[in-house]
């Protein structure tokens, strides 16, 4: 395990670009850009991107997210149907196992932080 530290400021890491699935899209086909600045035993970190629209989510087991908006705006929608808008400044956590609607309001970047306890060595 590497014991330099991430600077995300500093990094050089590759873009990498992708759209939701097509079976899970709700509004729009949104093409999301992610820098992944770290990514060591389960745990991965860094800057997402995204366009406005809107897809279902469903996380995986053993799988969560914390995430610090620095920009734009979302609205996470749970399966019950209550949603939380997220702007500028605010932060929370997506837990394991959480199925909804992930709906990008204004185009948004946000730091992340995910944790996969499945790949935990």
């Amino acid at each position: 395990m590497s014991k330099k530290l991430t600077v995300f400021a500093k990094c050089n890491t590759p873009l990498e670009h992708d759209r939701p699935r097509t079976d899970r899209l709700e509004r729009g086909n949104p093409l999301r850009s992610t820098w992944n600045h770290y990514d060591q035993n389960g745990v991965s970190a860094g800057v997402w991107a995204c366009e406005a629209g809107a897809w279902r989510i469903a996380f995986a087991p053993g799988k969560d997210e914390f995430f610090h908006v620095l920009e734009g705006r979302i609205q996470i929608t749970n399966a019950e149907g209550v949603a939380e808008q997220f702007g500028p400044g605010d932060a929370g956590v997506i837990p394991a196992e959480f199925t909804g609607v992930f709906e990008v309001l204004e185009p948004v970047r946000k730091h992340y932080v995910i944790i996969d306890r499945a790949a935990v060595k």
